[in-house]
C-alpha cells in the first residue's frame, strides 16, 4: 500500500468527496466550453529568413560579395542544422535553419544573436548593399483568408476599400496580424523619347533635377511671438500627376511644360509584385492570423460578423469571396473527433454493463465524466486546445482510464463475495492494488514519454498526446481509488452466490488452457519465440510512411518555368491551368498565388516564396473523392499540354512540410561538376517506373547581354560606366526620381523610356548618352553588345553550391519504398565521388529518419524510468526479466494489424507501439504483484499462479477489449487509423501472453520454489 489508504479516507468523509465531485464536473465543464479549437497542434518553424539586395550586381558577384560574407557570418553565430540560399541577380534570400533540438525557448535568443552579429558586420558589405532584412515569423498561419474582386472600379479604388476593410479587421478580438495580398503598389510614369531629347537639346539629368527641387519636403521656419507659433509652409509639393505634368523646364532661353516632352501616367509597379487572383479573377486579399492560444471558432465568428458589416458598406461591384476558412474546417474537425469520443465512450459503457453488470457498470459510467471534467479543467490551465492531436488522445486515453476503474470494482466484487463488509470491500482494492495500479499507470505515463520530450517538430506535433495521455491516467487512478469506493458502497450489492459459486464457463476454459500450457511449458515458450521471428520477418512487408496526406479537401496547383521567366508568362500559365478549373464539378472554388507560393493558411503548408518563375493555385474540391479525380485529371493534362512547366499537384501534407517527397541533394565546390552528377541522378531515378516528375530546384543558364564599353573612347567623352549604367537603367527599368504623398500612400514618380525604344537591342544601341559638354553620342559609338549565359539561381547549402534533384510517386506508391528501392544504385554511385562532391536523401525519407532519430534519443530515458518503476514493485529482476520478455511480443499484433488491414509503419503508429509498451508492461506488473500477494498467502507456486491468472483474467479481458472497440471510431481516420490498429492487434495478442505466456514463464522460472509459504501472520491487538 502506498502512504495512508486514500479510500478509507473518503469513506469517512463522503459529503466532502460528493462535494469536490460536483466542483470537479462544474470546473470540467467550464474548462470544456473555454478551451481554445484549433486544426492542428502547434509547433514551432525554427526558420528565419536573412534577405539582401544589391542592384546591379550579378549572380557570382552576389554570391561571393554579399552570400558569402553573410553565411560565413551566420555559420560562426550557432551551430545551425543548415544555412541555404538561393542567389539571383541583384538579390540573396538565406534560410537559417536551426536544429531540430533548440528548445522553443531558447529560439528568440538565437534569432537576437543573428540580427546582432549581421549588424556587426553590415559595413563589410559592398556599397549599395540594401539590407540585410530579418524575418522570424516565417511560421505564422493566416487561416481565413478573403478575396476582394472589382467590377468597374481601378485596382487603386479596389484597394481603398481593402485597407479601410483591413483597419476594422485589426480591431476583432484574437486578431494578430492582417496581410494584403496582391495590392500592386502604384507609379507616376514619366516616359521620355531619348531621340525628343536629343532634338530639343534637353538634359535628362536637369529634368530630374528640377523635378526633385519642386518636390522636395522642407522646413520653411516657425514664427514665434507672444501668444502663438507660427509655421511656414512652402507650396510646389506634387498632389497628382497632372503637377507633374505641369512643371516647366528650361532650356537656354525656351521652356517646355514637361507634360508636351514626356508622357506623365499613373499605373501599377511595372513589373508587377506578385499577384493574386480568385476563381480567374484579379484581386486583393486579407489573410488573417490569429494570436497565439486564441479559439479559431470564436475568431471565425467574429470575422464573418465584421465581413458581414464591411460588405454592407461595399459599393455595388467590389464583392468579398471567401477563399479559406480555417474555423468551418476546424468546426468540422472536432465536431467529427467529438462524435469519435462520444462513441468511444459508449463502446466501453456497454462493455461495462454488459460484462460487469448494471451496477458494477453504473460505477464505471459515473467515473469517466468525472475523470474527464478533471482533465478539462487542468487541460484549460495548462493551455491544451482541442485540435487533432489532444482529441486523439482524449480517445486514446479514454480506453486506458477504464482500466483503474474496472479492477477497483472488480476487485470490490470479489471481497463482497468472499463475504467482507462494503467498507472493507471498498477500501480493500486500494490497500492490495493501489501501489500497482499506480506503478502501472506511471509505467504507461513513461512509454509516452518519448512523444512528449522528443525534440523536433514532428513529436512536437504529437506534444500534446503525452500531455493529455498523462493528465488522464493520473485522473483515473485518483477518481478510481478516491471516488470508485463511495461509488461502490452506495451502489454495489453483495453477489449472488457467494465464495463458493461455480466459475464462469469463460473462467473453467481459460484454467483449462492454462494448465496445458504450464504444462508444456517450453512448448508454449518456443512457439511464442518463433511466432515472434516471424512477426520480425514479415515487418519488412509492412509500408513505411512519414505521415499520411492530410484529409483536407484542398489541392495545391505548383507551376514552375523556367527561372528566367518574367511573371507575365507565369500569369499566362496560371490562366491557362485556371480554364481548366472554370466549370469543372468537382471544383468548389480557387485561388491563384502568381509570383510566389500561397501565404500560410495551413500550418504544416511548405511555403515558396516570391519569385517571378513561380505560381501556386490552391484548389477547393467539393469532396475527398473530387478532390481525387480532380488530381488525377490535372496531372495528366499538365504533363501532356504543359510541357515547358514543372508541375505537380499534391494534397496537403501532415505534420513538418517536407515538399517533394523523393529529393537527392548534389553537393560540391563546382557548379558544372554538381550539374553532371545530378543528371546522372536524375536517370537513375528516372529508371524507376513508380517515379514520376523528375525536375531539379535549378540547372539551365539563362542568357544575359553584356555591354561591353570602350572605356578609351568613353574617357575622351568624358563618360563613366556608372553614367551609362544609370542611362540605361533609367532607360529600360526606370528610375525613381522622387514620391508624390497620396493619402496613406507613397507613390514613386518613374523616368524611363517610351515602351518602343526599352524593349530592342537595335533601341539600345541608338540610345542617346549626355556628354558634359552637353551632347548627346549615340551608346553604340563606344560600346557594343554582347549574349552570354548566366544561372539566373543558385541554390547554395552551409556555403556550397547544391543542386537537388526531385521527384513525385506514382498514386498508391509510398516515398520510403521508392527510395530505399533506389538507395543501392544511388549508394554504388556516390562512393564513386571525388571527395568532396557527394549525395545526400533529403525529402520524406531524410524527414522520418530524423524524426524517428529524435524520438528513439528518448527512448532510453523511457526504458529507464519504466525498469525503475518495475523495480520498486517488484525489487526482483527475475520478474522484472520476466516483464521485459514480454513488452516486445506486441510486435507480433502490430504487424498482423498493419499487414492484414494495409495500413503503413508510420510515425504516428511508431509512437503507438511505444505507447503499446508501456499498457503490455502495466498489465504484466500487476499480474505478477497478484501473483506475489497469493504466494504471500500461503498458496504455492502453481496455486498463486492459477489464482492471480484467474483473478487477473476479468479486468485484464475488458480492458484490452474495451481499448480495442474504443479505438474503433479513429481507426478509419487518416492521421490516427495506423497507431490505432497498432495498438489494437498489438493489445489483443500481448494480453492474450500476459494470461498464457507470463504465467507459464513464472513457472518456469519461479516453478522450483513451489512449496506453500506459511501465510502472512497479523500481529495481535493488544
Amino acid at each position: 500500500m502506498i502512504g495512508p489508504n486514500l479510500s478509507a479516507w473518503s469513506l469517512k468523509r463522503p459529503s466532502l468527496i460528493v462535494f469536490l465531485m460536483i466542483v470537479v464536473v462544474a470546473a470540467g465543464v467550464l474548462a470544456f466550453k473555454n478551451l481554445g479549437r484549433d486544426e492542428d497542434a502547434p509547433f514551432t518553424v525554427r526558420t528565419m529568413i536573412v534577405a539582401a539586395g544589391w542592384p546591379g550586381a550579378t549572380v557570382e558577384e552576389m554570391t561571393s560579395q554579399v552570400t558569402e560574407r553573410l553565411e560565413r557570418t551566420l555559420q560562426e553565430t550557432h551551430k545551425f542544422d543548415a544555412i541555404r540560399s538561393y542567389t539571383t541577380a541583384g538579390q540573396t534570400t538565406i534560410f537559417v535553419d536551426l536544429d531540430e533540438t533548440t528548445a522553443t525557448k531558447d529560439i528568440p535568443d538565437v534569432w537576437y544573436r543573428v540580427r546582432r552579429n549581421i549588424g556587426d558586420m553590415r559595413l563589410t558589405l559592398p556599397q549599395g548593399v540594401i539590407g540585410p532584412f530579418f524575418n522570424d515569423d516565417f511560421g505564422d498561419t493566416f487561416g481565413i483568408i478573403y478575396g476582394f474582386t472589382a467590377d468597374g472600379f481601378n485596382f487603386r479604388e479596389l484597394r481603398d476599400y481593402v485597407e479601410a476593410a483591413r483597419s476594422k479587421i485589426l480591431q476583432v478580438p484574437d486578431v494578430a496580424k492582417v496581410e494584403i495580398l496582391g495590392a500592386q503598389d502604384e507609379r507616376i510614369f514619366i516616359e521620355f523619347s531619348a531621340a525628343t531629347l536629343a532634338s530639343l537639346r534637353l538634359d535628362y539629368g536637369q529634368i530630374v533635377a528640377t523635378l526633385q527641387a519642386q518636390n522636395v519636403l522642407r522646413p520653411a521656419g516657425v514664427i514665434q511671438t507672444d501668444q502663438e507659433r507660427v509655421y511656414l509652409r512652402v507650396t510646389g509639393a506634387f498632389d497628382n500627376e497632372k503637377d507633374i505634368e505641369n512643371v516647366s523646364i528650361a532650356s537656354g532661353d525656351r521652356t517646355y511644360r514637361l507634360g508636351d516632352i514626356a508622357r506623365v501616367y499613373r499605373g501599377v509597379v511595372d513589373p508587377p509584385t506578385p499577384m493574386f487572383r480568385v476563381n480567374g479573377k484579379p484581386a486583393i486579399g486579407l489573410a488573417i492570423a490569429m494570436r497565439d492560444r486564441g479559439d479559431i471558432l470564436a475568431l471565425g465568428h467574429n470575422i464573418r460578423e465584421a465581413m458581414a458589416d464591411i460588405k454592407a458598406a461595399l459599393p455595388v461591384g467590389i464583392e468579398p469571396v471567401m477563399v479559406a476558412d480555417q474555423s468551418q474546417i476546424v468546426d468540422h474537425a472536432i465536431n467529427d473527433f467529438l462524435v469519435s469520443l462520444y462513441q468511444a465512450i459508449a463502446i466501453i459503457l456497454v462493455c461495462s454493463f454488459l460484462s460487469l453488470g448494471v451496477r458494477p457498470g453504473i460505477i464505471v459510467a459515473l467515473a469517466i465524466p468525472i475523470t474527464l471534467a478533471l482533465v478539462f479543467a487542468v487541460m484549460d490551465i495548462r493551455h491544451i486546445n482541442l485540435q487533432r492531436v489532444s482529441l486523439g488522445a482524449l480517445i486514446i486515453a479514454l480506453t486506458l482510464l477504464v482500466d483503474d476503474a474496472m479492477t477497483t470494482v472488480d476487485a470490490m466484487l470479489r471481497r463482497l463475495k468472499a463475504g467482507d463488509s462494503k467498507d472493507e470491500a471498498a477500501s480493500y482494492a486500494y490497500k492490495a492494488l493501489a501501489a500497482p495500479m499506480l506503478i502501472g499507470t506511471l509505467i504507461t505515463i513513461a512509454s509516452f514519454v518519448p512523444v512528449g520530450f522528443a525534440p523536433g517538430g514532428a513529436s512536437e506535433v504529437l506534444s500534446s498526446l503525452f500531455s493529455v495521455v498523462a493528465i488522464s491516467l493520473v485522473a483515473s487512478w485518483l477518481v478510481a481509488v478516491i471516488v470508485g469506493p463511495i461509488l461502490g458502497k452506495a451502489i454495489l450489492k453483495v453477489p449472488e452466490g457467494g465464495a463458493d459459486a461455480k466459475p464462469s464457463k469463460l473462467v473453467s476454459a481459460y484454467a483449462a488452457f492454462l494448465g496445458a500450457a504450464i504444462r508444456f511449458r517450453w512448448v508454449t515458450i518456443g512457439l511464442t519465440i518463433a511466432v515472434f521471428v516471424a512477426a520480425l520477418y514479415m515487418l519488412q512487408f509492412v509500408p513505411r510512411q512519414f505521415f499520411p496526406s492530410s484529409d483536407r479537401p484542398e489541392l495545391l496547383v505548383d507551376l514552375t518555368l523556367r527561372q528566367n521567366a518574367s511573371i507575365y508568362a507565369s500569369e499566362a500559365t496560371a490562366k491557362r491551368v485556371e480554364a481548366l478549373l472554370d466549370g469543372n464539378p468537382d471544383v468548389e472554388r480557387y485561388s491563384t498565388y502568381v509570383g510566389r507560393g500561397a501565404i500560410r493558411f495551413y500550418l504544416p503548408l511548405s511555403v515558396h516564396l516570391a519569385n517571378p518563375f513561380f505560381s501556386q493555385i490552391v484548389v477547393i474540391a467539393k469532396s475527398i473523392e473530387a478532390r481525387d479525380r480532380l488530381q488525377a485529371k490535372l496531372q495528366g493534362i499538365l504533363a501532356v499540354d504543359f510541357p515547358d512547366v514543372v508541375a505537380r499537384v499534391s494534397s496537403l501534407e501532415m505534420g513538418p512540410p517536407v515538399g517533394w517527397p523523393v529529393q537527392y541533394r548534389v553537393t560540391g565546390p563546382d557548379i558544372e561538376e554538381v550539374r553532371r552528377i545530378a543528371q546522372d541522378v536524375a536517370q537513375i531515378m528516372g529508371a524507376d517506373a513508380r517515379v514520376s516528375n523528375v525536375n531539379f530546384d535549378w540547372m539551365e543558364p539563362a542568357r544575359q547581354v553584356r555591354v561591353q564599353i570602350d572605356q578609351d573612347q568613353a574617357r575622351r567623352l568624358g563618360v563613366s560606366s556608372r553614367a551609362i549604367a544609370a542611362v540605361l537603367n533609367a532607360a529600360v527599368t526606370g528610375s525613381p526620381i522622387t514620391q508624390v504623398r497620396d493619402d496613406i500612400y507613397l507613390v514613386n514618380v518613374i523616368a524611363r523610356s517610351t515602351p518602343d525604344e526599352r524593349v530592342s537591342f537595335e533601341s539600345l544601341a541608338s540610345l542617346a548618352v549626355p556628354t558634359p559638354a552637353g551632347r548627346m553620342i549615340p551608346l553604340s559609338q563606344f560600346a557594343r553588345f554582347s549574349e552570354e549565359q548566366e544561372f539566373p539561381l543558385v541554390w547554395r547549402r552551409d556555403r556550397v553550391p547544391t543542386l537537388t534533384v526531385r521527384s513525385d510517386v506514382v498514386h498508391g506508391v509510398l516515398p520510403e519504398a521508392v527510395v530505399n528501392a533506389m538507395k543501392p544504385a544511388i549508394d554504388a554511385y556516390n562512393a564513386k565521388l571525388p571527395r568532396p562532391y557527394r549525395i545526400e536523401i533529403g525529402g520524406t525519407y531524410e524527414s522520418s529518419n530524423d524524426s524517428s532519430a529524435n524520438v528513439f534519443s528518448v527512448v532510453p530515458i523511457m526504458i529507464l524510468l519504466m525498469l525503475t518503476f518495475m523495480m520498486l514493485l517488484l525489487v526482483s529482476f527475475r520478474r522484472m526479466a520476466m516483464v521485459l520478455f514480454i513488452l516486445p511480443l506486441g510486435l507480433i499484433g502490430v504487424v498482423a494489424a498493419l499487414l492484414v488491414f494495409q495500413r503503413p509503419l508510420g510515425f504516428v503508429a511508431i509512437l503507438g507501439i511505444l505507447a503499446l509498451i508501456g499498457m503490455i508492461a502495466k498489465n504484466a506488473v500487476i499480474l505478477i504483484v497478484s501473483i506475489e500477494a497469493e504466494r504471500e498467502a500461503g498458496k504455492g507456486v502453481v496455486d498463486a499462479v492459477f489464482a492471480a491468472a484467474k483473478d487477473r483474467l476479468t479486468p485484464l479481458v475488458l480492458t484490452a477489449i474495451s481499448t480495442v472497440l474504443g479505438l474503433i471510431p479513429i481507426a478509419p481516420t487518416i492521421f490516427w487509423g495506423p497507431m490505432a490498429f497498432a495498438i489494437m492487434g498489438g493489445l489483443l495478442v500481448a494480453s492474450l501472453l500476459t494470461l498464457i505466456l507470463l504465467p507459464t514463464l513464472y513457472v518456469a522460472v519461479f516453478g522450483r520454489e513451489d512449496r506453500p509459504r506459511p501465510p502472512a501472520v497479523t500481529p495481535a491487538a493488544p
